[in-house]
């Protein structure tokens, strides 16, 4: 569904990606693991073509987008869930998920909005509301239907439990183990290892915009020095 090979990026000049390669599979949830600065956000940032990066090749079903403007990249299926939210404040939860809408997709799972606030009963009750007038964790899970309302083929989906109460993130994850159900690719970036376990397939840890293991989760939950030597604080 997705290949990275050899990537690198960064800003302004300054290199924040080195050679990274990774893999998600038809149907597979991938996590990506690491410290504050280790390069997620821009990996994520890279694939989608929000920073063109500076070598190596990504692939989409297949299909080489490196550097593919995003808008062209989101018409090819590929979705996106920034850490910022970016919802449009002014206009309801019901007309942000509109902005959202695009036609059903062949081989990928068709979203609509009774099924959204189904997955998100918490969207339900706030319909109406503006964007900017609910919690951050509706804000969260607003901008994740949003994104669904695409129908996309596979997500990248950005450190989604940040900022969140545990009891919304409790709900967040059982709302993306039903996603998962339906078959949607995602690459998940996270540093909350608790929230990875319960829907992850395989993890890649990242250090310093470097690979440095890639492993089972199931495997990585059992493997304390792997954990303590990238992910601990």
């Amino acid at each position: 569904m997705l290949d990275i090979e050899k990537l690198t990026a960064g800003y302004d000049g300054a290199s924040v990606l080195h050679g990274v390669s990774l893999t998600v599979k038809p149907g597979e949830v991938v996590a990506l693991l690491g410290r504050n600065g280790a390069g997620k956000s821009t990996l994520l940032k890279s694939i989608m073509g929000l920073i063109t990066p500076t070598g190596g090749t990504v692939r989409f079903q297949g299909q080489a987008i490196t550097g593919m403007a995003p808008q062209n990249a989101a018409r090819l299926g590929l979705g996106y869930v920034p850490e910022e939210r970016r919802i449009f404040t002014d206009l309801s939860v019901a007309e942000n998920l509109e902005v959202g809408r695009r036609p059903i997709r062949e081989g990928a799972p068709h979203w609509t909005v009774e099924a959204l606030t189904q997955l998100f009963p918490n969207l339900a009750e706030v319909m109406d509301r503006p964007g900017g007038r609910i919690s951050g964790g509706e804000q969260q899970m607003l901008t994740l239907a949003r994104t669904l309302m695409g129908n996309p083929r596979c997500l990248l989906l950005d450190e989604p439990s940040e900022g969140i109460s545990p009891l919304l993130v409790q709900s967040l994850a059982k709302a993306l183990a039903t996603v998962k159900k339906t078959g949607l690719s995602i690459l998940l970036s996270e540093q909350n290892l608790r929230f990875c376990a319960t829907l992850a397939d395989r993890a890649y840890l990242l250090e310093s915009g470097e690979i440095k293991a890639q492993l089972p989760m199931a495997e990585l939950m059992e493997h304390s020095s792997l954990r303590q030597r990238y992910l601990s604080v």
